[in-house]
């Protein structure tokens, strides 16, 4: 007869932090398959610029300013996302909270500069490949700001409710390391759509 050894897990954690987490392997995948969609965009842009004397097509360079402020206002998000982050590391509930209305502030300041910036590009998106890529390019760094807006403003929500358990803030940290991310992503597109046209 087999001796079973039984052993009793109910004190293990039901979360993790970092590499510890389920969810911060759904990001990292989410963020690998993004950009490869950043990567392919920015080839067919590089591609049509190589391939035609005159760049851009048909159009001005886009407006310098709207990128610009973006830049700026995202190199200095950096710091509440980390304080944000080292808050939830610490389960502070009320610096979390804090640090989340911050962030959630500063995707909606960025989302109206990214109008501004839609508006300024100089061409429409059916004016010439240049148009269609630009447009294509920076619709997707939109799409990808707007969806980590989303995920900051429902984590906001969730922490001034019940629901505000140590599981979620292994979810904050999850997201401040995704607008890490989104930062990292929009300093080459800003140099491809603003300054690669003045070349």
């Amino acid at each position: 007869m087999r001796q079973t050894i039984v052993r009793n897990v109910g004190a293990l954690p039901t979360y993790g932090y970092g590499p510890r987490s389920g969810p911060w392997w759904g990001a990292m995948g989410f963020m690998a398959l993004e950009g490869m969609g950043f990567a392919i965009a920015i080839g067919a842009y590089l591609y049509l610029y190589a391939v035609n004397s005159d760049w851009p097509i048909g159009a001005a360079p886009p407006d310098l300013w709207p990128g610009t402020v973006e830049v700026v206002i995202y190199l200095l998000s950096i710091i509440p996302n980390e304080m944000t982050n080292r808050a939830a590391k610490r389960q502070d509930l009320a610096k979390v909270r804090t640090g989340l209305i911050v962030m959630s502030l500063i995707g909606i300041v960025l989302l109206v500069f990214r109008g501004f910036e839609f508006a300024h590009l100089n061409t429409r998106w059916d004016n010439s490949a240049y148009g269609s890529v630009v447009w294509l390019i920076l619709g997707l760094h939109t799409t990808h700001l707007a969806t980590d807006l989303g995920d900051t403003v429902v984590l906001t929500v969730l922490m001034f409710t019940a629901h505000a358990k140590p599981r979620r803030f292994s979810d904050v940290t999850d997201n401040a390391f995704y607008w890490n991310f989104v930062v990292l992503a929009w300093l080459p597109l800003y140099v491809l759509l603003d300054w690669v046209p003045r070349l």
